[in-house]
């Protein structure tokens, strides 16, 4: 009878662990994603990158014809951006980024800003336009400029700089407006030693910007924060 007994205890102990009165096993660990960081404060590793080209991404020739060329003898043009959200006023600094305001006023000449969106918007940080169209098709630009960056210029709310890629030189046609102060995002405390060049300032309409800031967003062919419902830049022109 001994020999019964103790025979049944492993047995017992299986049955008992099958019903759940054995040890419990710890937690599954939730799996932890590594995805591109963009909080509402950006930690410093975080860029402004331009967005980089979709392999398949149509594309809008441009017009051969000549263009005119930007009115830059004003050392601070303004120029206007009609937007679906309101007008914003922007004032450019020609006097410390002369070569990136008048690459930005060639564009603006040129029209090309007119019918693009607001492809990137983020609270408390900034909003970046000036690369895709409502369909996110990606539209031609002229070669890239030389990083202005040392011009002194800060990163600070209310302020436009140009987007690049992680090339410092690589700026095109894409802007960014700063929503919140970002001193990362300056030459003297940027990681690569070089930041993004600031050219100007909104004059009016920041409250338009907030509210550009603020919408809800999405992915949209592989882009992260997207506006749900396009934010168009209707027109962007030089004040006379």
């Amino acid at each position: 009878m001994r020999f019964v007994k103790v025979a049944l205890i492993p047995v017992l102990a299986i049955v008992l662990f099958a019903l759940g009165c054995g040890p419990s096993s710890p937690p599954e660990t939730a799996a932890v994603e590594e995805v591109e960081v963009k909080e509402p404060t950006p930690k410093p590793t975080e860029k402004i990158d331009e967005e980089s080209k979709p392999e398949e991404t149509a594309k809008i020739e441009q017009p051969v014809s000549p263009k005119p060329k930007p009115k830059v003898e004003d050392t601070t043009p303004m120029v206007t951006m009609e937007t679906s959200k309101g007008t914003i006023k922007i004032e450019l600094d020609g006097e410390k980024a002369p070569e990136t305001v008048e690459n930005f006023l060639q564009y603006v000449t040129e029209g090309f800003y007119d019918g693009m969106i607001f492809h990137r918007a983020i609270k408390g940080f900034m909003i970046q336009g000036g690369g895709f169209d409502a369909n996110m098709n990606e539209k031609r630009t002229r070669d890239t400029i030389k990083n202005e960056s040392t011009n002194g210029l800060k990163n600070e709310r209310g302020t436009i700089a140009m987007a690049r890629r992680p090339d410092p030189h690589s700026a095109s046609a894409q802007f960014f407006i700063n929503h919140a102060t970002s001193p990362f995002l300056d030459r003297d405390q940027s990681q690569d030693g070089w930041g993004y060049c600031v050219f100007g300032r909104v004059t009016e309409g920041m409250d338009v910007v907030d509210e550009i800031a603020e919408v809800s967003t999405t992915t949209r062919n592989g882009h992260s924060d997207v506006p749900e419902v396009a934010v168009v830049i209707k027109s962007v022109t030089q004040v006379e």
